[in-house]
């Protein structure tokens, strides 16, 4: 079974996600849990969580198809003092509201390094990060998504996943997930039904399939190996649609949220329409 959804928006609340993602015809969602774009946000209230969970429950959405995204000011790899301690304080302040929500996920960018630190440092750093906040809180697992490797930013080799998995001490909460725009930027061939099968496996022998928690469906504005984190409408750019029919006849992509983060919302139904028709 797949479960393909969009971001959506938390305009007026974040209880107007589930109902957001319904009107889309979505069995998946993602979701900001606060505004992205601050350091800090007013706590959620008692009536925010209350008719969140009513909304998921009246939606069918189950919190193992819902994938909250942290904001992005947080850089959990930050090489200066005063930038970690802001980014793991409002990333535990996300993990927090993400146990008040009843949910499950947290996906996360890992981290840049800002040419100030070196980079498998920053790693290290990043993995301190998940486990001083998994330290605190409880049942959320923190989803890595793999980045197109755009500037500093770290995690866009699957052997960058793998260190920071690697030190990350309880391995049972932590996850990744794979955007289908940022892994060809970064370099690995999705583009054929092949192309793809062999970077799965590469995937699964650095990583582990049993990590994968999530996807973002995008297609990419740039090619291959650009490094360039351009999203695009599915079918409409450079990957093209032979990497989502190969997504939606692979057993691998079973029971995970599934994630458009593509450029026109106006046409987020009509995409999960499109997907759901590549089963064969």
């Amino acid at each position: 079974m797949k479960y393909i959804g969009a971001h959506v928006s938390i305009n007026g609340g974040t209880e107007k996600a589930p109902q957001n993602a319904e009107g889309i015809g979505a069995k998946a969602f993602a979701m900001f849990t606060r505004n992205q774009r601050r350091w800090v946000s007013k706590p959620l209230t008692g009536k925010n969580i209350t008719q969140f969970k009513e909304n998921c429950k009246s939606g069918g959405y189950d919190p193992r198809h819902i994938l909250p995204h942290d904001g992005y000011l947080i850089n959990l790899g930050h090489p200066e003092e005063d930038g970690l301690e802001k980014s793991r304080t409002a990333f535990l302040d996300e993990m927090q509201r993400c146990e008040q929500l009843g949910l499950q996920y947290l996906n996360l960018h890992p981290g840049s390094h800002l040419n100030k630190m070196d980079p498998y440092h920053c790693l290290e750093r990043i993995a301190e990060s998940i486990n001083l906040t998994l330290d605190q809180t409880a049942g959320i697992t923190a989803v890595i998504e793999n980045t197109a490797g755009q500037g500093t930013n770290m995690g866009h080799r699957f052997e960058h996943l793998a260190r920071i998995i690697g030190n990350v001490r309880d391995k049972s909460r932590i996850g990744v997930c794979l955007d289908t725009c940022h892994t060809y930027s970064a370099g690995y061939d999705i583009k054929t039904a092949k192309a793809f099968e062999n970077t799965l496996q590469e995937f699964d022998n650095l990583v582990g399939l049993s990590y994968l928690k999530a996807m973002h469906l995008n297609d990419s504005k740039k090619n291959f190996g650009s490094r360039v984190d351009r999203h695009e409408s599915i079918g409409k750019g450079s990957l093209g649609i032979e990497p989502f029919k190969f997504i939606m006849n692979n057993p691998h992509f079973d029971h995970i949220p599934m994630v458009l983060e593509t450029p026109d919302q106006s046409i987020w139904e009509e995409e999960i329409r499109l997907l759901y028709s590549l089963i064969e």
